[in-house]
């Protein structure tokens, strides 16, 4: 019987967690994290779940002779603003998984 009590606890435990979890991925999706590129004259800000919120160019960048240019500072800045995003997910959503052996975590 005594067992059972024990269980309980840790469902309840693991309740509070899961809630915990959902929380911080919700305020997680609220943060705008901004990635840059070419010094700041390309700026693209994305959400915490990775989604492209806003992309802004500075006109002394855009060269009609030089598109790939552009197109490289938009990727460069989309790149810095992802793994910027990745890094939060990690540090917010890695307090849940430390000293657990998941796969994927």
């Amino acid at each position: 019987m005594r067992g059972m009590g024990n269980m309980q606890g840790m469902m309840k435990q693991m309740q509070k967690m899961q809630k915990k979890m959902a929380q911080a991925q919700e305020e997680l999706g609220e943060k705008r994290i901004e990635g840059t590129a070419g010094g700041g004259m390309v700026k693209v800000v994305v959400s915490g779940h990775k989604e492209v919120l806003d992309v802004t160019i500075n006109e002394d960048v855009v060269d009609p002779e030089d598109i790939e240019m552009l197109q490289d500072l938009v990727l460069l800045a989309t790149n810095d603003a992802l793994k910027k995003a990745d890094e939060l997910s990690n540090q917010t959503m890695g307090q849940f998984t430390k000293g657990m052996n998941l796969p994927g975590f």
